[in-house]
């Protein structure tokens, strides 16, 4: 069973909700600068991270079905759809990026999902995975949303990519500060992360690789159930409020 998407959008909120998205956006951002004319889809609960792409062409969000899915933005069009993990309502080779958050710990095949978010990058496209790191004490202490499903090590993640013909480029590590709400703790992430990265880099609290799609890979044909809907993909949304439409689970 998948963390429902409401604990994520309450985690979120938090104050250390914040943190954690201020601390793992850097580092994506380092990575993919601001998305000019890209489009990009999320799966799993990859909210808080992909409206950081804000000259992004297109964004779309992808939640697993046994997870729920929320409105997003609330007013204009949605970008955000359910969808099973290994059946995503896009068309072969029709996005440049793919960013997995709260998606790989909980799914019940990570390879198919992996093979999946290669069928529908372009033929140069990058995938970026943010997973628990099983050595970090976030997949220890369950404060947060990251101590859900299957923590990973880098070698773990790294044979899953290679099964989807994802070679791996770039590995970095956030959340070196303890998972706790404690006031005095929030106020020194930010030194926890410096101080973190340089002595003790193998123990952050998730672990972050994108990988290209390797040329050589295989095509394959998709197969779509009966009665999934390609949503509409709205060209910049604007960040606003969101709330929750449906949870099939609920």
């Amino acid at each position: 069973m998948r963390t429902d998407v409401l604990e994520y959008h309450e985690y979120y909120r938090s104050a250390l909700g914040r943190a954690t998205t201020q601390f793992i956006a850097h580092h994506l951002t380092q990575i993919w600068g601001q998305g000019e004319s890209l489009s990009i889809a999320g799966f799993g609960y990859a909210e808080p991270y992909i409206n950081k792409f804000s000259k992004a062409e297109r964004r779309l969000l992808i939640s697993p079905g046994g997870q729920g899915v929320i409105r997003s933005p609330i007013d204009g069009g949605n970008v955000a759809c359910l969808s099973s993990d290994h059946h995503w309502p896009l068309a072969d080779a029709s996005v440049d990026r793919v960013m997995i958050v709260h998606g790989l710990e909980e799914a019940p095949a990570p390879a198919k999902l992996m093979r999946e978010a290669a069928r529908v990058l372009v033929d140069d496209g990058r995938i970026i995975i943010v997973v628990s790191h099983r050595r970090g004490l976030w997949s220890m202490i369950e404060t947060t949303p990251f101590s859900a499903g299957r923590p990973y090590l880098p070698r773990q993640l790294n044979a899953l990519l290679k099964s989807a013909h994802l070679r791996a480029r770039v590995k970095n590590a956030a959340l070196f500060f303890p998972p706790f709400r404690l006031p005095l703790i929030l106020k020194a992430t930010g030194s926890w992360e410096r101080v973190g990265a340089k002595l003790w880099p193998g123990f952050g609290g998730v672990i972050m690789i994108e990988a290209e799609k390797d040329l050589l890979m295989p095509a394959r044909a998709a197969q779509r159930p009966r009665g999934v809907l390609k949503p509409t993909i709205v060209a910049n949304p604007a960040a606003s409020s969101v709330r929750p439409v449906i949870n099939p689970n609920k």
